[in-house]
């Protein structure tokens, strides 16, 4: 790597100072808007949401620092690209904070907490879960394959899949994805493709990250209760094929981790 010059420095200074400026005032704004509000509030739930796409906004922010400093002078800016993976977990806290963060809890479970945001159109749950969604996996290809923060990426997207999914109400969602004539149609087919897939990587990366780093039974324990909740999500739209392969998967890792448990394999 080429030695960083005092000429690219400077430039590279003052090119950022804009962008620090909205990060900076964005900061500002989350920190006076999370401390005027509480659990009950009418606007509670609202409020949340407007500051996870904050987050997201900062996120991107910092990303922005770094591709600066990689054109300015050639060099990874590690600390931005760390202060965007901590704004983009509070962004995903914010949305925990509407919608729980259970894995495969039943929809029953959260119906209370959807109703508060049911003035909430799906379309705009869906905008919200894209851009966190495209956010993170920026970060993730910044950050690089032999980040440190590989293994790290598992437990931050697996959490991105379970709001994503508990975002969804599923009772307006069945009518929805069933009646091409609905308003909500397409966005609804599309979300509920999208949380499938997700739901599957995250099963998917749990095991691998299992298996491949920590042989932590709760990584293992994680992977199954994602596929659950796959399963669950098969169930209520009627996919009653897919949701057996789902489950009889899922019983072929709990058989593994069982064995592996007993072999002394896992922690």
């Amino acid at each position: 790597m080429a030695k960083v010059t005092e000429e690219a420095r400077l430039h590279f200074n003052e090119s950022i100072q804009p962008y620090k400026d909205k990060i900076t005032a964005t900061l500002e704004k989350e920190k006076t808007m999370s401390n005027g509000i509480h659990a009950g509030d009418i606007n509670f739930e609202n409020t949340k949401l407007l500051l996870c796409e904050d987050m997201i906004y900062a996120a991107s922010l910092y990303m922005a620092l770094n591709s600066l400093s990689l054109k300015v002078m050639d060099v990874k800016n590690n600390d931005a690209l760390n202060d965007a993976r901590k704004v983009l977990y509070k962004a995903i806290i914010y949305l925990e904070d509407v919608v729980t963060d259970g894995i495969d809890i039943s929809y029953s479970e959260i119906a209370d907490r959807l109703e508060k945001i049911k003035s909430i159109a799906i379309a705009r749950r869906y905008m919200i879960i894209r851009k966190l969604g495209l956010s993170i996996s920026l970060l993730k290809d910044a950050f690089g394959d032999n980040s440190k923060w590989r293994w790290s990426f598992v437990e931050l997207e697996g959490r991105f899949t379970t709001v994503a999914k508990n975002l969804i109400d599923m009772k307006e969602c069945v009518k929805d994805y069933f009646d091409p004539s609905s308003l909500h149609y397409e966005t609804t087919v599309v979300y509920v493709r999208l949380v499938i897939q997700l739901l599957s990587d995250s099963a998917t990366a749990y095991r691998d990250k299992y298996e491949m780093s920590t042989r932590r039974l709760d990584d293992m324990r994680n992977g199954i209760r994602y596929l659950l909740a796959l399963r669950k999500l098969y169930v209520a739209i009627g996919n009653s094929e897919q949701a057996e392969e789902v489950k009889r998967k899922a019983l072929v890792w709990k058989d593994k981790m069982d064995m592996d448990h007993k072999k002394g394999l896992s922690k």
